[in-house]
């Protein structure tokens, strides 16, 4: 295809009433990407299908533009082999985070590979500003394809399911807190483009992100923690994300840190101990920019006293958790991450390690915890897999979708 045409447009793959041939092209695309290149005998084995099946597959994909040929590999008996692989240019996809200090639009190709990104930073979202400036990047992101735009699949959305939950800790009234509980992400972002959109929680969006780019290619089942200005979590079990009834599953800012007492106060959650909210209200009260508590800067004087002081106690909240998991859940592992940096990961995962040396594991089998693999970039990539994912695996049930 020369630079001055048009690339085709791309046919459905829809996993619905539709036949066999859609599925295999499915899996031949999936067994592409886990393995970065295959030679058609490769995917031959490894998928079950017929050589003559495998021919005619990668001949349909490479027509439709979604596979590139690598130079043949010489040097074994037989023809040279060429090993076949995703195109970068096959198809894309945009990622919207909306989060309670910023928003992220991620545009991600067919290897999922981030192209552009935009950030919009704020103490906590105005509708009447973000709702604007959502369609104007998500415009942007779109125009900044050129020819190649046909191409755009979707739009995958991660948020909070309760935007303007525990909003009396963030210091908003109850209207400000009303506006965004009662607001229909999806259909408002529906409302501004003619691309399929898509909505998953933020911190399940980040927890499949995980599993298809990370971790999840070694972990079978996983309870995925997310440290970010309040801390959430997603589960992962034999290789899918486990939503729950109400899509909520893995919602580890709300487990419990004591046990209830009549008459006393309601224990304290997780979030309120293993939240970057509370650093940056411990920024806050020495005069220090509480934005700090997202990048490098904790880790410097003078917020590196405050980032220590707050680690000994949310270490320790994170060790309840995880053993409290582990006992319900008995998983092959936990993983860690956050939208912090990496050296504050690397801390936290040491203290949490000391932490969880101080419970008692009798009955239960230790768990082993892991660092997370994407980053602060988890849930607007996760968000961004939604509709590739939708168009081009073969499995519907690695994002559960629930109606919210």
């Amino acid at each position: 295809m020369t630079n001055d045409q048009a690339p085709p447009l791309l046919r459905p793959r829809g996993s619905n009433h539709v036949g066999m041939r859609q599925f295999n092209e499915r899996v031949v695309l999936q067994a592409i990407r886990q393995n970065g290149s295959l030679p058609k005998a490769d995917l031959a084995r490894l998928t079950g299908l017929t050589a003559q099946t495998i021919g005619l597959i990668t001949a349909r994909l490479d027509e439709d533009g979604l596979l590139i040929r690598h130079e043949p590999v010489r040097g074994r008996i037989g023809q040279p082999s060429v090993p076949l692989a995703l195109n970068p240019d096959g198809a894309f996809s945009i990622g919207i985070k909306i989060g309670r200090r910023n928003t992220d639009w991620l545009l991600v190709d067919f290897t999922g590979r981030v192209r552009q990104r935009k950030s919009l930073a704020y103490a906590f979202p105005d509708a009447k500003v973000l709702l604007p400036a959502i369609s104007e990047h998500m415009n942007a992101l779109r125009e900044e394809l050129g020819d190649l735009s046909p191409r755009l699949v979707g739009v995958g959305i991660a948020a909070p399911f309760q935007l303007g939950g525990w909003h009396k800790m963030l210091g908003l009234s109850d209207a400000q807190s009303d506006t965004w509980n009662q607001m229909d992400l999806k259909a408002e972002v529906q409302g501004m483009t003619d691309l399929p959109v898509s909505f998953a929680k933020d911190t399940s969006a980040a927890c499949v992100a995980e599993l298809v780019a990370g971790r999840g290619r070694d972990l079978k089942c996983f309870l995925y923690l997310f440290v970010d200005t309040f801390v959430g979590g997603g589960l992962v079990i034999n290789s899918h994300l486990h939503a729950g009834l109400h899509g909520n599953a893995g919602a580890v800012a709300s487990v419990p840190l004591n046990v209830a007492r009549p008459g006393e106060t309601k224990p304290e959650q997780l979030i309120h101990q293993a939240s970057l909210w509370e650093l940056e209200q411990r920024f806050k009260a020495r005069g220090l920019d509480t934005t700090a508590a997202y990048d490098e800067r904790a880790m410097q004087a003078p917020f590196a006293e405050e980032t220590t002081a707050w680690m000994t106690p949310a270490a320790n909240a994170l060790a309840h958790c995880i053993v409290s998991g582990t006992a319900f859940l008995d998983l092959d592992a936990i993983v860690l991450d956050g939208s912090f940096c990496r050296p504050l990961l690397q801390r936290l995962l040491e203290h949490t390690r000391m932490a969880l040396a101080s419970y008692n594991w009798e009955g239960l089998w230790p768990a082993t915890l892991l660092e997370g693999s994407i980053g602060p970039d988890a849930r607007a990539l996760g968000g961004a897999l939604l509709p590739l994912h939708a168009n081009f695996a073969p499995d519907r049930d690695i994002f559960l979708k629930v109606s919210r």
